[in-house]
């Protein structure tokens, strides 16, 4: 791990503590180390670590910081991938983690509210018991809580058909930087009353406001479920049968794709029975009615065999169902597990470049010696492009020669339309692109309104807004 700061306990700790009386607040060297790092590798040392349980305790700690202007980086589970809630500029560490009430689920109203520690795949297994259905899915569902994907926009395999985050945000209450409760949207499925403030916050990487509340909108959940999965000689063939499934008229809750490198990665962590044979592997999913989604497989089925398919197989019910997407969920751990270090970017471009986009892979790969993984949700163009670099944490020729790698390939991505993060945001991982990747205008406004919300810049202070 990369040390960014070392520092000694704050004169305003005690100031802090007075104004939390019912609040943990801890200066101890090992709180401050663990919470002082995500899954990017760098980590920072906070001095101090809030573990707020309350909006009250949150409101608390940001009126306090905003007045002694103290740094405030906001943490939920910690599972992100870009550092953006590594406190790079010290202060207090706010953990909301232990704000994980699940407040209300309402059928009638098709809303449930909760807190923003709540962890993803309890929520959505809590409205499932109900018939109901929260989508957004990312890999790391078990572990990441709904204010961390509210503050990245997260998505998942299923946003092909379902769409992100930010599609199932009705209400919000935020905390800002001064302390002060904004309530924006509300319980209504629509709402046109004034700007669209919930967008502003969803996304924002902790850097305008503290969600301590969410109402989020719920659909009724599919009867039923099955999938496919495919191998293919080559990637570009996976690739073309994406397109061709999508331009038969298939509209599938699931697509997702997955590269040579990645392949073997998962044969040799998880056992070589696991996969068949192939150096590219589509998965599909579709949802809908019982006596429609196994008829559509077939057809599916039929399609995808004459595309050139070296095997396909079927998964008919739930289980069959959820042991593909345990398998899919296992790529990035395989990856980790071939010892190389992990530059996970969840870069995007448009659909139709899935094909260059893997041949761009391969010369980078050829260019630099750094193996290149691919693998993600095909259906929207979000491919996880990982550079496996040996050393990267202790030789500084690797680290110099890995980030003039991802040089040339953000530099390529913005030059073909694409974009430099789809849901794991820019955090500092992504920092040093950002301006490259947005207009000089749409950067001035970025920074227009961090200094009208935080004119003190005390919240997640050194991330891409500065």
């Amino acid at each position: 791990m990369e040390s960014l700061n070392e520092v000694n306990s704050p004169v305003w700790l005690a100031g802090l503590i007075q104004a939390l009386p019912e609040c943990r607040v801890s200066s101890a060297e090992a709180v401050r180390a663990e919470f002082g790092v995500d899954r990017w590798h760098a980590s920072a040392m906070p001095e101090a670590v809030v573990q707020a349980e309350s909006r009250d305790e949150v409101a608390a700690t940001l009126r306090y910081a905003n007045e002694h202007k103290i740094p405030v980086t906001t943490r939920g589970a910690g599972v992100g991938y870009v550092g953006g809630c590594v406190p790079v500029k010290g202060g207090i560490l706010l953990s909301v983690r232990k704000m994980d009430r699940i407040l209300e689920i309402n059928p009638a109203d098709g809303v449930a509210v909760i807190e923003p520690g709540v962890i993803l795949n309890d929520l959505q297994e809590a409205v499932r018991e109900q018939g109901w259905y929260y989508p957004p899915d990312p890999a790391s569902l078990k572990e990441c809580s709904v204010g961390g994907t509210i503050a990245t926009n997260a998505g998942g395999p299923r946003c092909v058909k379902y769409g992100v985050t930010r599609h199932y945000i009705l209400g919000l209450e935020v905390v800002l930087p001064n302390g002060e409760i904004l309530e924006t949207g509300g319980r209504c499925h629509k709402n046109k009353t004034g700007l669209d403030l919930i967008g502003m916050f969803v996304g924002s990487e902790g850097l305008l406001g503290v969600v301590t509340k969410a109402t989020l909108r719920l659909i009724p959940h599919p009867e039923a479920r099955a999938m496919l999965t495919a191998t293919f000689g080559e990637f570009e063939e996976a690739a073309e049968a994406v397109q061709t499934i999508l331009n038969s008229g298939w509209q599938p809750s699931g697509l997702e794709i997955t590269d040579g490198f990645t392949l073997r990665a998962a044969r040799n962590y998880l056992g070589p029975e696991t996969l068949p044979d192939g150096n590219a592997h589509l998965i599909v999913e579709l949802d809908g009615r019982k006596e429609t989604v196994l008829k559509d497989l077939s057809a599916l089925k039929d399609l995808v065999t004459s595309l050139g398919a070296i095997s396909v197989e079927e998964a008919k019910d739930k289980a069959a169902c959820e042991a593909i997407w345990t398998l899919r969920r296992e790529f990035s751990y395989s990856l980790r597990a071939t010892g190389l270090t992990k530059l996970n970017e969840d870069i995007v471009v448009p659909r139709s470049k899935l094909v260059e986009l893997v041949q761009f892979a391969r010369k980078l790969e050829a260019d630099t010696g750094i193996p290149v993984a691919c693998f993600g949700h095909a259906g929207d163009g979000n491919i996880h492009t990982n550079l496996m670099v040996e050393d990267y944490d202790t030789d500084e020729a690797a680290r110099e020669k890995a980030d003039e790698a991802l040089d040339v390939l953000f530099k390529w991505i913005i030059e073909n339309d694409g974009k430099i993060t789809g849901e794991h945001g820019v955090g500092l991982a992504k920092k040093r692109w950002f301006k490259d990747a947005v207009t000089p205008v749409a950067n001035d406004v970025h920074r227009m309104l961090k200094a009208t919300l935080d004119p003190n810049g005390i919240l997640n202070p050194g991330k891409f807004i500065e």
